[in-house]
C-alpha cells in the first residue's frame, strides 16, 4: 500500500535535506543529481495536490521569492567585529603577550587555529528551531536582511533539533570550480566575470530577486555563536555540527603558542589543494569566559587575531605586452603571459604600471618574470629574472599613438603616463562608463566591460548619461549578442535601482573628476546637497566655496571649479538630470569621538583591505581621512607599492610613515 501523502511528504523533506548536507556541508554525495532530481520533483507533485503539507521549511521553498525593491536594515544583537591583523611570526608573539597580560597570569590559555574563509561575512539566527534571518555585517552594527536570499542556499538548513535560539556568524562563499561555472555563465550572456569567488559569493547575497541567487551554488561555513550556549569554542564547532549546521571541519585546538604555528605552517601547505579560497589562519581563544575578560576594542576583538598569509609569488614567461586605456587616457602596459597558477587561481595578464616601470625592470618580451598578487590586487611583475633571457628578447617601445582611436599621446609634465588626449576616442568613453557603473561608484551591476563594449560600438550609449536611457530601449538591448530578454531586465531594473537610490558622493565619485577621491567627494556632496543644487552654483562660487572646508585643498576645489566650468560637462549634468538621477546626499552624522579623534590620516599603496574599509575604521575610531597628503596630515598609512610623490609630500609636511599594523595598534589604544 503506497504511504499516506503527509508520511510521503515528511519522508521526501528528510532524505532532501539529508543529501543537500552529504553533497553541500560534508562534501560527500549520496544521490546522483538524476535521483535527487526525481524526489524532489515528486515532492513537488505531492504539494501541488496537497497545499495544506507546503511548509516554509519545505526543500522547495529555497527557489527565492519575488523580488525586491531594496534591503530592510538589521541592526545585529552584538556587534560584528573584524579582526586585527598578523603578518610574522613576531605579530603573533605580541597577540600571546597581549592576551596574557589581560587575564591572570596564572590562567592556562588554549587557542583554537582555523582557516579564514575567503568569503561574505553573514549572521543567520535561528529561533524555535527554524531560520528566522539572515543579514550581512554591514558596518558591524547594522547589517542588511538576506533571510529571503539566504533560504536559498541548500547547505544551511531551513530547521535545526534544538528551540533555543542561535545567532550565528560565518561566511558565505562559492567554490573555485562553481565560480568557473558562473563565469562562463555570465560571459556567455555578455556580463562581466566575477573577479574572484569572494566577490561572487558577496553579490550573489545582495541580489534584489532571490531567484537568482537560488540558480548561484552558494555555500555557508559557521564559526561563531553570540549566545553563551556552551563553555567553549570547539564545543560549540562540534554542537552545530552535530545539528547538520555547515562549518568548515578544520579547526585545531592549540595549547600553545607553538601548535598554532605549526598548524599555521602546516595549513599553509595545503589550502590550495581545498576547493575554496582562504587567505589566512584566524586564531581565537577558546574558553568564552576569557574572551569576556578580554573584551574588545573600538574596532577588533582581544581575544583573536587573523594571520595573513604573505603575497604568494610565481614565475612566468612575457609573451607580449598590450596596452590598457583608462577613462582619463591614461595608457598603462600589461604583460601578457603564460597562464601560471597564483594563490589558487590562473593568471595570464599582470601589471607594468608605466612605461618608465617597463624601462626600469627592464622588462622585455620573451622574459621569465616573477609576478605576485595580494589579495584582489591584480597581479604584478615585480622583477626579470635575467639569467632566464633568451636571445632576441625584444623591447618593449612604448606607443606613439592611442592605439584605439590613433591619436598622437603625449606625456603631461610630472607624470609617467603616456595619454591620448582624444575626449571622443571610444577607448575612453568605455573606460569612464564602466568606472561609473563601478560598485565604489554608482554600483550600477549587470553592466560589464563586455556589455559596455558593445553598447558604445553599436551607438546606443555614447556618454554616462546614455546609460539612464536604457530602460527605454529594450528591443535594441535584447537585439545585442549574447542578450536575453531576461538579461536585459536584470540590466534595466539594475539602472532603475541605481537612478533612484544612489547618494550624492556616489555620482561625484562615478564622474571621475581629476583629484576627487571618495572622501573629498563626500565632502562636496554634504556641502551642496544633491546635484540640482551644485548647477546652480557658479564655478567661481563652487572654488570659493569648497576651499572654505576643511579637508578640500585648493587644488580639489580648482578642479572641482574647471571641471563645472566645462559646458559639455554641464551639459552632462543636464542630461543626468533630465534622466530623473535623483543623487540626494544624506545629512553628515556627528562627529565620533575615539582614539584617533584629532588626528588625519591619507592611506595610499596596496593594503591587505579594500582602501574604503581602511577608510570606515579611522573615522569609527574619531580620524579625519585625507584624499591626499598635505599640511596637517598626521600619518601616511602606507602599504605596498606606495608611489615616492607620496612619500616626498610625507617628508615635506613633516607627516609620519606608519603602516596598517601600525594603525591598527593606534586604534587600540
Amino acid at each position: 500500500m503506497a504511504a499516506r501523502p503527509a508520511t510521503r511528504h515528511q519522508e521526501l523533506v528528510r532524505q532532501l535535506e539529508s543529501h543537500n548536507h552529504s553533497y553541500y556541508v560534508l562534501d560527500a554525495p549520496t544521490v546522483s543529481d538524476a535521483e535527487y532530481d526525481k524526489l524532489y520533483r515528486e515532492l513537488v507533485a505531492i504539494e501541488e495536490t496537497h497545499p495544506d503539507l507546503r511548509t516554509p521549511s519545505s526543500p522547495t521553498q529555497r527557489v527565492g521569492g519575488a523580488p525586491r525593491e531594496g534591503f530592510v536594515k538589521v541592526t545585529h544583537a552584538s556587534r560584528m567585529y573584524s579582526l586585527d591583523n598578523a603578518y610574522s611570526v613576531e605579530d603573533l608573539d605580541e597577540f600571546d603577550r597581549r592576551v596574557r597580560e589581560g587575564l591572570r597570569e596564572q590562567d592556562v590559555v588554549q587557542y583554537v587555529a582555523e582557516p579564514k574563509i575567503d568569503g561574505g561575512s553573514l549572521e543567520v539566527k535561528y529561533s524555535d528551531g527554524l531560520l528566522a534571518r539572515a543579514a550581512t555585517r554591514g558596518d558591524g552594527a547594522i547589517g542588511e536582511d538576506v533571510t529571503q536570499n539566504v533560504r536559498t542556499i541548500r547547505a544551511l538548513p531551513l530547521t535545526i533539533a534544538d528551540t533555543r535560539t542561535m545567532t550565528l556568524r560565518g561566511e558565505v562563499l562559492m567554490y573555485r570550480e562553481d565560480l568557473a561555472t558562473v563565469n562562463e555563465q555570465r560571459l556567455a550572456a555578455g556580463e562581466e566575470a566575477f573577479m574572484n569567488a569572494r566577490n561572487a559569493a558577496s553579490g550573489s547575497l545582495r541580489l534584489l530577486d532571490s531567484q537568482q541567487t537560488a540558480q548561484r551554488p552558494l555555500r555557508v561555513f559557521l564559526y561563531d555563536m553570540v549566545e553563551r550556549h556552551f563553555k567553549t569554542h570547539v564545543d560549540m564547532l562540534e554542537s552545530i555540527a552535530k545539528l547538520g549546521l555547515p562549518s568548515h571541519r578544520r579547526h585545531r585546538v592549540c595549547n600553545s603558542l607553538d601548535e598554532v604555528k605549526a598548524f599555521i605552517v602546516e595549513f599553509d601547505k595545503v589550502r590550495h589543494t581545498l576547493p575554496y579560497d582562504t587567505d589566512g589562519v584566524v586564531v581565537k581563544i577558546n574558553h568564552y569566559d576569557q574572551r569576556d575578560r578580554l573584551g574588545a576594542t573600538t574596532k577588533f576583538p582581544r581575544w583573536a587575531i587573523a594571520y595573513k598569509f604573505a603575497a604568494e609569488r610565481a614565475a612566468t614567461k612575457v609573451i607580449d605586452v598590450s596596452c590598457d586605456l583608462g577613462r582619463t587616457g591614461a595608457i598603462t602596459p600589461v604583460a601578457e603571459m603564460e597562464p601560471v597558477l597564483l594563490g589558487g587561481t590562473t593568471v595570464a595578464r599582470a601589471s607594468l604600471h608605466n612605461y618608465d616601470y617597463v624601462a626600469a625592470k627592464d622588462v622585455r618580451v620573451g622574459d621569465t618574470v616573477w609576478i605576485e598578487k595580494a589579495g584582489e590586487v591584480i597581479p604584478q611583475v615585480l622583477e626579470v629574472i635575467k639569467e632566464k633571457r633568451p636571445k632576441g628578447a625584444k623591447a618593449v617601445v612604448p606607443p606613439s599613438e592611442c592605439p584605439v582611436c590613433g591619436t598622437p599621446v603625449k606625456r603631461i609634465e610630472g607624470e609617467a603616463a603616456l595619454r591620448c588626449t582624444n575626449t571622443h576616442c571610444k577607448g575612453r568613453v568605455k573606460a569612464a562608463i564602466f568606472y561609473f557603473t563601478r560598485r565604489s561608484a554608482m554600483d550600477i551591476d549587470r553592466l560589464g566591460w563586455v556589455l559596455v563594449e558593445q553598447l558604445v560600438d553599436t551607438g546606443i550609449v555614447q556618454d554616462v548619461a546614455d546609460i539612464f536611457a536604457l530602460p527605454t530601449k529594450r528591443e535594441e538591448l535584447i537585439a545585442l549578442e549574447r542578450m536575453a530578454a531576461k538579461s536585459a531586465d536584470n540590466v534595466i531594473a539594475a539602472i532603475d535601482e541605481a537612478r533612484a537610490s544612489r547618494t550624492f558622493d556616489r555620482l561625484i565619485t562615478a564622474l571621475g573628476i581629476p583629484l576627487v577621491g571618495t572622501v573629498a567627494a563626500k565632502l562636496i556632496a554634504e556641502r551642496y546637497g544633491d546635484l540640482g543644487t551644485m548647477l546652480e552654483r557658479e564655478p567661481a562660487d563652487i572654488a570659493a566655496e569648497l576651499a572654505e572646508i576643511h579637508g578640500i585643498g585648493p587644488k580639489i576645489a580648482e578642479s572641482v571649479s574647471a571641471f563645472m566650468d566645462d559646458k559639455a560637462t554641464r551639459a552632462l549634468l543636464q542630461k543626468l538630470l533630465k534622466m530623473g538621477v535623483v543623487a540626494v546626499q544624506p545629512k553628515a552624522a556627528a562627529p565620533v569621538e575615539g582614539p584617533l579623534t584629532g588626528s588625519s590620516f591619507c592611506v595610499t599603496g596596496v593594503l591587505t583591505q579594500p582602501r574604503e574599509q581602511v577608510h570606515a575604521s579611522i573615522r569609527d575610531a574619531g580620524g579625519e581621512v585625507h584624499d591626499r597628503v598635505k599640511k596637517g596630515t598626521t600619518y601616511l598609512v602606507a602599504g605596498e607599492k606606495v608611489g615616492q610623490s607620496k612619500l616626498d609630500s610625507a617628508k615635506k609636511h613633516g607627516t609620519k610613515i606608519i603602516n596598517e599594523q601600525d594603525l591598527a595598534h593606534l586604534i587600540q589604544s
